[in-house]
């Protein structure tokens, strides 16, 4: 990895370049990365908004000198953050690896296995050679893969809050022959900086939309990252940031909550970003998109229903943040030999408006 150094804090800099930069998870990378101790952003790519100054598009990052670049004219870095629609990466990730040691992408076109899964649930592969090589950004599952990974697939935020949820029940073998109903409920970020009509305030203003009752197309990933099939629903909500998923488990086993606890703690006592809520005190008794807001952490939680032999598995993310820029930045630490917690220390903020 190439570096430069800071002689008067002898500390490497890696540099980076983020591609797609001025959409919503772009916009979440350069602010990471703005508070970053290891990163150096030297390059942030738009076509739309070629030469003009990033604060003129993220507002929040008016503070930074750098300016939109075509990305056809990439820089030579450490690392390519790519924060770039589905299909983008598979058309130009050979250019990205001759111009970066390491690529980072959030978009789907490297996080499922095999050619047949992108036929089955996307529209095709133009680059399937690289699958092979590619490394699931989601650290809790991934660790051990990701260090010195050089091309690495963030993971969907839809998956990853239903990962998160279930991962202690799939750990503890409870999901064997389980039957599991999902349902997600997002933010409009989720759409994207140009979502489109059902993206505008006055469409999805005080809505509780179902956008995807079947056939969602990141049931891949949960399905390749657990091992299991599940039955899910996506609705859109009146927030801007997170996603909570709600996970129905019908094992054929019921364990005791106890059994729950000692599960959930032996999957995420030693995880940093990962906090388990369920049914303390106070107003915010379960996992809750607005307490994460802003930040890299998740929290998980459970209740049991023993009477209809059914575990309800909770899980709370901010979709830009862990569901994205958080988890490629997370995943980035690792492969490069970074603190892993590095630039993700932000703490949620209460009491806040609409995450």
């Amino acid at each position: 990895m190439a570096t430069t150094t800071d002689d008067s804090t002898d500390t490497a800099t890696a540099t980076a370049t983020v591609v797609g930069a001025s959409g919503f998870a772009g916009g979440e990378l350069l602010r990471l990365l703005a508070g970053h101790p290891e990163f150096e952003v030297t390059q942030a790519t738009s076509r739309e908004y070629a030469n003009k100054t990033v604060g003129s598009v993220h507002p929040n990052l008016r503070g930074l000198d750098l300016r939109f670049t075509q990305p056809t004219d990439l820089d030579s870095v450490d690392v390519l953050f790519a924060a770039a629609p589905h299909g983008i990466a598979m058309a130009h990730v050979d250019a990205w690896q001759d111009a970066a040691d390491n690529v980072v992408d959030l978009s789907a076109d490297f996080r499922l296995e095999t050619e047949a899964q992108y036929d089955e649930w996307y529209d095709g592969h133009s680059a399937p050679e690289h699958l092979d090589d590619s490394v699931y950004a989601l650290p809790e599952i991934s660790r051990e893969e990701l260090p010195g990974a050089d091309l690495i697939a963030g993971g969907g935020c839809n998956a990853t809050a239903t990962i998160l949820g279930l991962l202690p029940l799939h750990e503890a073998g409870i999901l064997e022959d389980a039957h599991v109903v999902v349902d997600v409920k997002v933010g409009s970020s989720e759409g994207g900086a140009g979502g489109g009509a059902a993206s505008s305030h006055a469409e999805r203003s005080g809505v509780v939309r179902p956008y995807a009752p079947t056939g969602h197309r990141h049931e891949a990933e949960i399905e390749q990252e657990l091992g299991l099939s599940v039955s899910f629903t996506a609705h859109a909500v009146d927030m801007v940031r997170g996603a909570a998923a709600t996970c129905h488990v019908f094992p054929e086993d019921v364990p005791s909550k106890g059994d729950l606890w000692g599960a959930y703690r032996e999957t995420y006592d030693d995880e940093p970003f990962v906090r388990t809520v369920a049914g303390g005190s106070g107003v915010y008794r379960y996992p809750e998109p607005k307490v994460v807001a802003g930040t890299n952490d998740a929290e998980v939680g459970f209740e049991l229903d023993a009477d209809n032999g059914r575990i309800v598995a909770f899980s709370a993310i901010d979709n830009v943040v862990k569901g994205s820029a958080g988890q490629a930045v997370h995943a980035a630490n690792l492969a490069l030999g970074f603190e892993e917690t590095a630039g993700l220390n932000q703490l949620g903020m209460h009491p806040v408006g609409s995450p």
